[in-house]
């Protein structure tokens, strides 16, 4: 089999005709070489009768290799000046040809090339025939790194396409999945598949991103097709190159952010799993904060079922005696008809003694100070670029580092701050140092990495709304998965089978709350394509329906740690 590969390998090396010629070049030499061979034992002959010595050709062939490869074991040696002359002629042409010309040749027009292309067969030119529901990306950013993670838990196959051959073999080696290609070349698009893929989702530049669109619409026109916008004029043009979805990720990282300003004005929808709709509410400056689960009457009024409450990075599944901080943000599931009933009944915030400080001038900073105007809060946005400055809203600038700029801004009769500057370092630094001026202010910082959520929550931000996590689910939600529905990082809403282990059991009995730290949210029967919202906890599980469940990363792994675990009940035929 080994022998086969190195046939194939060669046989596709020698496929082209550079590297054809190439070969030529080292076979030329190589033709020389045999030549000076054999002129060189001739002349040996001759020399050594006039010595009156008699050696056989193939002695002479020894000597002639042994003299110009320098190795020289001195058995057979001239006695005349003659001789010796000539031995070093054959040692100097030798090292010229054995040492130098064909060591070089045949590394810079064979073995390289060689190498490289075996290097290249790393990162492939095409995808595999029969390729099918794959994610096509052609960035790799902090967003396509959280879309990853996520592809790699649902199973879902993606490939990233690179332009440049290196960068390519240095993402294969990193554990990528992979395909060269020019990103304006519609034989890339078709070497990927996209006729047959889920998603093609571009992060790259506008223009580039009108590019990359137009070009797979040129190729294929149904494949659905995701793309960002840094500037507002760009999404009308990505529009008409043919884009599905284009998503102004600053401008909705600054509403989000400005939502949990808000309080509950609205139960903000994050996604559908079929008729069931999941949505979240921030708790500040609401009735809610400060309550427990139990004394609320959101379910009687409205019919909405609050699944569980998500408070710095952590999410903990309703309880009767589950606390709601002010920072909380409540996840919540209905229909249209309880989440409006919900807003009409709740979403009345009270906003007269609402003060922000926004720390950062840029598109965030400016959406969010969009969204806290169009809703009468009292705002104000630290900036250090003049050039960032726009009508319309009170500016301060200045390093928001300095306690000056900051209380020139309003920090002491502020209700919260907003740190949205695009320098996690920064962030934290500054997180640390308002939450140390202002222990108990309502602090939600941004994170343009995922890693650094943690960090800033520890810093003392209530809430952390990353920029990479926002793109990811903006997309994942997009991909639209029958079965799965990304909250947040690390928190999702999910459907399975019923396991057997289940089947019979209420969800009393089942411990899957209590125990597991999944919540059920919903049942769908079998032979269904509806979500019965938050089934009896008396109702037995019945065979063949699925579980919707809602729960964060570690709570998945035990659940299916524990599906894993329980033996599969052994069905009795009845006939």
């Amino acid at each position: 089999m080994k022998s086969l590969a190195f046939v194939t390998s060669l046989l596709s090396y020698l496929s082209s005709p550079a590297r054809r010629r190439n070969l030529r070049v080292v076979l030329r030499l190589v033709a020389v070489l045999v030549v000076l061979v054999a002129v060189f034992s001739t002349v040996f002959h001759v020399l050594m009768a006039r010595e009156g010595r008699d050696f056989s050709w193939p002695t002479a062939v020894y000597w002639t290799l042994t003299t110009m490869s320098t190795l020289g074991f001195g058995d057979i040696t001239f006695e005349s000046d003659a001789g010796r002359v000539f031995s070093l002629v054959v040692l100097a042409s030798g090292a010229l040809f054995i040492l130098v010309l064909l060591p070089f040749a045949f590394i810079q027009f064979v073995f390289t090339p060689w190498m490289e292309q075996r290097e290249a067969a790393r990162a492939p030119r095409s995808l595999p025939e029969g390729t099918r529901g794959h994610i096509v990306l052609t960035n790799l950013s902090e967003i396509e790194e959280s879309l990853i993670r996520r592809a790699k838990r649902a199973k879902v196959p993606y490939v990233v396409i690179v332009p440049e051959l290196q960068r390519a073999l240095a993402l294969h080696d990193r554990g990528y999945a992979v395909m060269v290609g020019q990103l304006d070349d519609p034989r890339t698009y078709q070497a990927a598949r996209v006729e047959h893929a889920a998603l093609v989702a571009s992060t790259q530049p506008d223009t580039t991103n009108s590019n990359i669109t137009f070009t797979v619409r040129e190729f294929d026109a149904t494949v659905p097709i995701v793309v960002t916008a840094s500037a507002e004029p760009s999404v009308d043009v990505l529009t008409l190159a043919g884009a599905d979805r284009v998503l102004r990720l600053g401008y909705m990282l600054g509403d989000a952010m400005a939502r949990r300003v808000l309080g509950v004005t609205h139960a903000h929808v994050v996604g559908a799993l079929d008729n069931l709709l999941v949505a979240e509410a921030s708790a500040a400056m609401t009735p809610f904060a400060g309550r427990r689960l139990g004394d609320l009457d959101v379910r009687e009024r409205c019919g909405v079922n609050i699944v569980g409450v998500w408070e710095r990075g952590e999410f903990r599944v309703a309880r009767a005696d589950l606390r709601i901080e002010p920072g909380s943000v409540v996840i919540m599931t209905g229909d249209a008809e309880q989440l409006a009933c919900f807003d009409e009944t709740y979403g009345t915030p009270r906003v007269e003694d609402a003060r922000v400080v926004i720390v950062g001038g840029g598109r965030v900073g400016r959406a969010a100070g969009h969204v806290l105007a169009q809703n009468g809060i009292e705002h104000t946005i630290i900036e250090r670029l003049p050039e960032r400055v726009r009508d319309g809203t009170r500016y301060v600038i200045g390093d928001a580092a300095e306690l000056e700029v900051l209380e020139q801004a309003g920090l002491r009769k502020a209700t919260a701050v907003l740190v949205t500057t695009s320098d996690d370092d920064v962030n934290v630094y500054l997180t640390l140092y308002v939450r140390k001026l202002q222990p108990d202010i309502q602090l939600i910082a941004r994170a343009n990495h995922d890693r650094n959520v943690s960090t800033l929550h520890r810093a003392g931000a209530d809430a952390v709304l990353s920029y990479a996590t926002l793109g990811a689910t903006e997309i994942w939600n997009e991909l639209g998965p029958d079965d799965s529905l990304v909250v947040a990082e690390g928190l999702d809403v999910f459907r399975v089978p019923v396991p057997d282990w289940l089947v019979g059991r209420t969800l009393a009995e089942t411990g899957l709350r209590s125990r597991l730290g999944c919540n059920v949210i919903g049942l769908v029967p079998a032979g269904s394509d509806r979500v019965e919202a938050a089934p009896p906890p008396d109702q037995p599980l019945p065979e063949g329906a699925s579980l919707v469940m809602i729960a964060d990363a570690e709570a998945q792994e035990r659940f299916f740690a524990e599906e894993g675990r329980r033996p599969r009940r052994r069905r009795v035929d009845s006939n």
